[in-house]
């Protein structure tokens, strides 16, 4: 079945944007810089890569997502457009945790078989999620997302690291058997793809709905002043002597 598979695949939910195609053995790929440049290069690209694949848009079989957790105008990005796609062609979407792609991307480049997903949610925390491609097969599993603190983060003994938060929180990090610095690719969705078929994870296009965990996107002027005010006053507080 995956040999003759044709898609589409795209993520917006970081600094950086990937689209792939896929038709049948052929893979075509493209990645470049995201962020508020998403929303008016995605199309464009997606154009430009089915046509340099030979298809059409109803030609798919499905189109997959980055759903988040991520950026929250990234995932408002690629929600739109995956639905207006689809709508238009009619074709069923597939909607990839973000999360779960950084693992598959860990997994096919470095051999990680077990993995702790992890990507910069900004306001000093992570999102993250556990991967077991050992014992819960080609999706590693469904473990839910988590927004936590970088010093909050549980990491299994012989699990390795993997997402592209190591320069803002690495020291603070649990140890790991291993880091690996890897975005969620919409190759690694393509890979991800078949099994997500065939466990029926498709959705038409009125339900593709971004997967946020934060209920808000930034700090408030209150509370961005109690934070500072937090900090002021622990570097006034002098060192205590044994």
């Amino acid at each position: 079945m995956s040999e003759t598979l044709k898609l589409l695949a795209f993520d917006t939910s970081t600094e950086h944007l990937s689209v792939a195609v896929r038709h049948g053995d052929r893979l075509l790929a493209h990645s470049g810089a995201g962020g508020a440049q998403a929303s008016t290069t995605l199309l464009p690209l997606i154009q430009q890569l089915m046509a340099d694949a030979g298809l059409a848009l109803a030609d798919l079989d499905a189109i997959a997502f980055g759903r988040g957790p991520g950026s929250f105008t990234g995932l408002r990005t690629a929600c739109s457009v995956a639905q207006g796609l689809a709508f238009g062609a009619n074709v069923p979407l597939l909607p990839v945790d973000t999360l779960l792609a950084v693992a598959e991307e860990a997994r096919h480049a470095f051999g990680a078989r077990r993995v702790v997903a992890v990507l910069d949610a900004r306001m000093d925390q992570l999102y993250a999620a556990r991967y077991d491609f050992d014992t819960a097969g080609p999706l590693g599993g469904d473990d839910e997302p988590l927004l936590l603190s970088p010093e909050a983060l549980d990491v299994p003994a012989g699990w390795a690291l993997a997402g592209n938060a190591f320069a803002a929180y690495g020291p603070r990090l649990a140890p790991a058997t291993a880091r690996h610095e890897v975005l969620p690719t919409a190759a690694a969705m393509l890979r991800l793809a078949p099994a997500l078929l065939a466990a029926g994870r498709t959705v038409p296009a009125a339900q593709a709905w971004p997967l946020y965990v934060r209920d808000k996107v930034a700090q408030t002027t209150e509370e961005r002043a109690a934070i500072k005010a937090a900090a002021t006053a622990a570097a006034l507080v002098p060192p205590t002597h044994a």
